[in-house]
Formats: C-alpha cells, structure tokens, sequence
C-alpha cells in the first residue's frame, strides 16, 4: 500500500461520500472542536501573561530601580547637600555605558489627610525628572494636577512645597490637586525619637497603571527632602541608566560602576534587586501554561477514543483492503493521518479564535464584568439589600494587575503550540491505529 493509497483511504475516512450517519465521523469531528476550544483559552491565557509581566517588568524597572541601583553611604560629604548628590551622581556617567544618573532619597513615613493617616514611601527626586526620564515621561499618566508645578523654581523666594502622590493614595486620603497634606518622619533629638511634621502641596496626581508599585509613593523635590524632612533613617541612592536593561553588557557595566564608586556604594542591577517578583512571575506563567496544557491534553485524548470507534466501524474496508495487498503499515499510516488531520482542524479552528479573543481581552473582560456586576445587583436587589451596600465586583484587581491588560501575542509560542497539538492528536492516534493495522481480515469476514 504506497503513501498515495493512504492519503486516500485517510481521505475517505474523513469525508466519505455514503451519506450513511457515522457515529465515529461525528465523535471524530466532535474531538477536533474540543482541541480547537480548548487551544483559545492557551492562546489568550499565554498573550495576556506575556504582555501582564512585561507591562510590569518595565515598570518595576524603568520607575523603581532603573537598569542599575548604587546604595550609598549615608555619611559621605558628597550626599549631604542636594547640590553635593547631584554633582557625585554625575560622576557615575563617566563610566561607559551609564547614559543617565538620577540621584534619589529613600525614606518611610506616614502621609495624613483632613481625617485619614497612610503609611507612605516618600521618594525624593530630581524635581526635573518626569521630564527628563523616559521611563517617568511614558509609563505616568497625570489624573490631576501638572507635573510643571513640581519643579523648583530657580527664584530663591519660592518656599512652597510641592508633592506628586499616586492615584491610590489621592483616593485613600480624599485629596485632589491644589490641597494640602502632611508628611510625618521620625528625627533624632538627645537620643529620642520625635516625630516631625511638614506640609506639601499636591501638585500632581499620577499612575503608572500598577497599583501594587506605586500606591504608597510619595514624590518630592530633593531639595525639599533636605530642607525639611528628617533625613536620619534615610536612604540614598542613584538610578542608572544604561541602554538596555536585558543587554549581557549589563554585567561589565555594572563591574565598572562598583570600581568606580570603591567602598563608598554597593551597585546592583535590577534582576539581583527584584529576584523574588520575577522569580514569582515565572512561576506563575508555567503554572498557568501547565494547566492550559493540560485542558489540551484531555481534549486530545478524544482523538484517541474516536480513532478506535473509527476503526470498528471500518473493520469491513480494512479487511477488503488487506485481503487485496495492503500492508499493515499502510493502515496504520492512514488513521494516523486521520489523527494528524484532526489536530490540525482543531487548530485551524483555535488559532484564530484565540488571537481574536487576546486582541479584545480589555474589550471581553470589561463586558463579563458589567455582566457579572449587572447580575450581583439584581440578586442583591432581590435578596432585599441596599443599592448603597452593593460594591463593584472587579475581575482584575487593579491592585494586583495592570489597570489595562496589555496584550503581546507571542508568536514563536503560539507556533510552538499549534505543532505541539498536531503532535499531541498523532501521538494519541498511535495505539489505535496500530491495532487497526493489525486487524486479521478473515476474522472479520468471517463474522460479517
């Protein structure tokens, strides 16, 4: 039996032409749907991962730590002015590779409203840097306010105090732009902590779309910082930038920066700073991936199941055919094809439903959500509960998730997985048809 004959028997078991109902045609075509739907939810669930942890990826990176971090030592002359900071930052750019150096100071404190108090991240910066920073310029979005207030004024007279806080904390202490709130620090006096209070103005309220990262940060200028904040638990370090965060040159780049600050800072890169978010990210896109390969799988295992129905149902065509010459491998071949064929419809079914349904997941997930939140009123309604007690049911937290789903389709992966699944119906076509290539036809004439 050549390669021909069984491309063509595969062809008749697909698409016979006696318009006699097939139980096996039917669970056949009913496990290439199975694959196909079970290949969407794998399509969108790896899209939308890929575009959740590169969206926060750069984010940790561009506004938290930069490409590199140095740590400085509190006690150095060289950060004990906001002009003394800036100067030894600049140095850092000397080195080959470093593009920019933003100095910045750490510190831990409480930040009040009219009649709310929150723990705050005060990060005191450059009052320039939202404008000079690509990563600040692309990645903040300003919901009230202008980012023009924040910068210090080169007039030695203007002694007004201006903060940039994040949405969640503007929400959490009722604060708009223009209104004023408290910072609270700890100073040292004889031995004895005390607190110290300053007022800053809201000059601008951002989000960088990433709740979970920036709800706490409070942001002042650096000379503010050293005007009037406690500086005594302070930390002091500097941004740095290279041209790219992913670049193997990373590691020389950083070899260099540490002979260049000596003993005086210590000099990480990003990866080594947020090992634990990133290891986390990782092992919750296999996990997810793991299981959606799973789903795979079982809808798979129907091709295995229909192949044998499919065998018993052609157990005459299989003994005429042998009993004229065909070989065994022959068979064998032909309800592979069969198995093949089916994966590959499943996927030809999956693949652009799939796309379909990542390009649209901001689009999907808004609409199954007013669902969701139009059906929780009308139980609650029904159940007697006041429309004011009824909160809003989000699906993606926006403070765990990005507060709009980035969608990246990954398109070696989605490759990946469309063979994979075409590999995946053959293997589990294997033992059927086998067994179907072994058929003895006088057996089955015989009971015929």
């Amino acid at each position: 039996m050549t390669i021909k004959a069984s491309l063509l028997f595969a062809k008749s078991l697909l698409f016979p032409k006696s318009d006699k109902r097939s139980s096996a045609r039917r669970s056949l075509f009913g496990a290439l749907l199975c694959i196909g739907l079970s290949i969407v939810p794998l399509i969108v669930v790896t899209s939308i991962t890929n575009g959740m942890i590169e969206g926060m990826t750069e984010r940790i990176i561009g506004l938290s730590s930069s490409h590199l971090q140095a740590y400085v030592a509190p006690n150095i002359a060289s950060v004990r002015t906001a002009d003394n900071f800036r100067n030894y930052a600049k140095k850092y750019t000397e080195v080959d590779g470093v593009l920019n150096a933003y100095p910045e100071i750490n510190l831990t404190g409480l930040a009040g409203g009219k009649t709310v108090r929150t723990g705050a991240s005060i990060r005191a910066m450059d009052s320039h840097i939202f404008q000079e920073n690509k990563s600040f310029q692309k990645l903040f979005t300003v919901c009230e306010g202008d980012l023009e207030n924040f910068v210090v004024k080169e007039d030695s007279n203007n002694k007004e105090k201006n903060a940039v806080i994040g949405q969640k904390m503007a929400e959490t202490l009722n604060l708009h732009a223009g209104d004023t709130f408290r910072i609270i620090t700890t100073k040292s006096t004889n031995g004895k902590l005390s607190p110290k209070l300053t007022s800053f103005k809201v000059a601008a309220i951002v989000t960088s779309g990433y709740q979970e990262l920036d709800q706490l940060w409070v942001f002042v200028p650096l000379e503010s910082a050293y005007s009037f904040l406690s500086l005594s638990n302070a930390t002091y370090t500097i941004m740095l930038e290279t041209p790219d965060a992913f670049s193997s040159d990373l590691v020389r780049i950083q070899q260099e920066v540490k002979e260049k600050a000596g003993r005086y800072a210590n000099i990480y890169r990003w990866d080594q700073i947020h090992t634990a978010e990133f290891e986390n990210f990782s092992s919750t896109k296999v996990m997810l991936s793991f299981v959606m390969m799973l789903i795979v799988l079982v809808a798979s295992v129907n091709v295995s199941s229909a192949i044998v129905m499919l065998v018993m149902e052609r157990k005459k065509e299989i003994a005429i055919l042998k009993s004229i010459g065909a070989k065994p491998a022959g068979i064998t071949l032909a309800f592979l094809i069969t198995g093949m064929a089916c994966g590959c419809g499943g996927v030809l079914i999956g693949l652009p439903f799939g796309l379909l349904c990542s390009v649209n997941a901001n689009q999907i997930v808004s609409f199954v959500e007013k669902l969701v939140n139009g059906c929780a009123k009308i139980f609650y309604i029904l159940k007697g509960t006041p429309i004011t007690d009824i909160s809003h049911i989000n699906l993606m937290d926006p403070a765990y998730y990005l507060q709009e789903i980035p969608v990246n389709l990954p398109f070696m992966q989605i490759f990946l997985i469309a063979g994979g699944t075409i590999l995946l119906s053959l293997i589990v076509s294997i033992i059927p048809s086998i067994k179907a290539g072994k058929e003895k036809p006088l057996e089955i004439l015989r009971k015929a």
